[in-house]
């Protein structure tokens, strides 16, 4: 089965785009990926999604526009991965860009993505995966981390404990270990707030190679600030997004301190920040061994200070080592999701989400599996029996 796998993440800068063959070996799912395109967001609707994430104030209108507007770009990027595919594709899995995931006192209430599926259905003429977090929240979990069942397929726990590492906007941790459920969680920001503060200080969309705050210095009270932050005290399952890590939460943090603190210096803590989040995180689970993915991978000053504090405790290395390109993984886990889902198996791990049950995740648009099924003729009218 061929699918093509989407994924827009909470950096919003862009599609990943995969394409992807499953074959079901009796219990082993064999993939061959079949390639991988990068297709960036126009400056213009980066900054319409910006516009309408929180804590900014937004109208149904400009949720209407950008959802229709985000779902011609997901057609292309659909159409180029059926290309990447062969010129065929059974599915398509679009799970939308995230605009809010509604947390209240530690529970997630609801989840919302954007990205009109049926204007992908209309592109590629083939069923489409989408809002695949809604069934997990249902079922009462966070409707996030829904990588980690990719993980757990992956990386064999025998070896001892090993954690999963995903460095998109939101820093992801997944940890197996012999005899132990899957745990995985947000452990909190990995681009967002180097993001937001690169936009504005630099007035650039990131720091390339995190060059800037390899020049700079940690600010070690803007750090001790940031770390206060109650969420890392957070037992999982927890998740977390921009809703939390945006640009006005980093002016409340820079404002408290009664000083100036220069844009390299900021860069530098806050990819401190992320590096000591994440290495505390994976002390805690006394892993051996972390396989990254996602565009902080590609961050070399983010990645150096991850092996240095992990020196000595685990060892740090790429999912491409593995066979899955890291900037690609997480639509290589989309695209399993849709495998599973398409043969009616659940794809969220209640051991992760805090779920009461194993749901199967998505909705699909227009016909789902049932579109292989013989059809009857199309009726010319109706009775109705008494």
């Amino acid at each position: 089965m061929r699918i093509v796998g989407l994924m827009s993440g909470t950096s919003y800068d862009g599609v990943d785009v995969v394409a992807a063959e499953f074959t079901a070996d009796g219990d082993t799912l064999r993939l061959r990926p079949l390639g991988h395109r990068e297709l960036a967001y126009p400056d213009d609707l980066r900054a319409e999604i910006g516009t309408l994430l929180p804590p900014a104030a937004t109208t149904i209108e400009a949720v209407c526009r950008l959802d229709n507007r985000l779902g011609e770009v997901f057609a292309e990027a659909a159409a180029a991965g059926v290309d990447l595919a062969g010129g065929t594709a059974d599915a398509v899995v679009s799970p939308g860009q995230t605009v809010f995931h509604w947390v209240e006192d530690g529970r997630v209430r609801g989840t919302l993505q954007l990205g009109a599926p049926a204007r992908v259905a209309a592109r590629v003429g083939v069923p489409v995966l989408h809002d695949l977090r809604s069934a997990d929240v249902a079922a009462g979990g966070q409707g996030a981390p829904l990588v980690p069942a990719f993980d757990a397929l992956l990386l064999d726990p025998a070896a001892g404990p090993r954690a999963a590492l995903n460095l998109g906007g939101i820093a992801n941790l997944t940890v197996v270990a012999p005899g132990a459920p899957v745990l995985g969680y947000d452990v909190g920001p990995a681009n967002a707030l180097l993001d937001a503060a690169a936009r504005r200080f630099l007035d650039r969309p990131c720091d390339v190679d995190g060059a800037r705050a390899a020049a700079g210095r940690v600010h070690e009270a803007l750090l001790a600030r940031l770390l206060a932050e109650p969420y890392y005290a957070a037992p999982p399952p927890k998740s977390t997004g921009k809703e939390l890590f945006h640009g006005g939460y980093l002016d409340a943090a820079l404002s408290g301190l009664g000083e100036p603190v220069g844009a390299d210096d900021v860069l530098a803590t806050l990819t401190e920040l992320t590096a000591r989040t994440v290495a505390d995180a994976c002390d805690r689970h006394r892993v051996a061994e972390v396989v990254a993915a996602g565009g902080g991978v590609r961050n070399p000053t983010l990645r150096a200070r991850l092996a240095a504090l992990g020196a000595g405790r685990w060892r740090l290395r790429t999912t491409d080592e593995l066979g899955v390109p890291a900037q690609a993984k997480e639509a290589y886990a989309f695209a399993l999701l849709g495998w599973l889902s398409w043969h009616g198996l659940p794809g969220a791990v209640p051991s992760v989400t805090g779920a009461s049950r194993a749901a199967v995740l998505g909705s699909w648009t227009p016909a789902g599996p049932s579109a292989t099924a013989p059809r009857p003729p199309a009726p010319r009218r109706l009775v109705v029996d008494a």
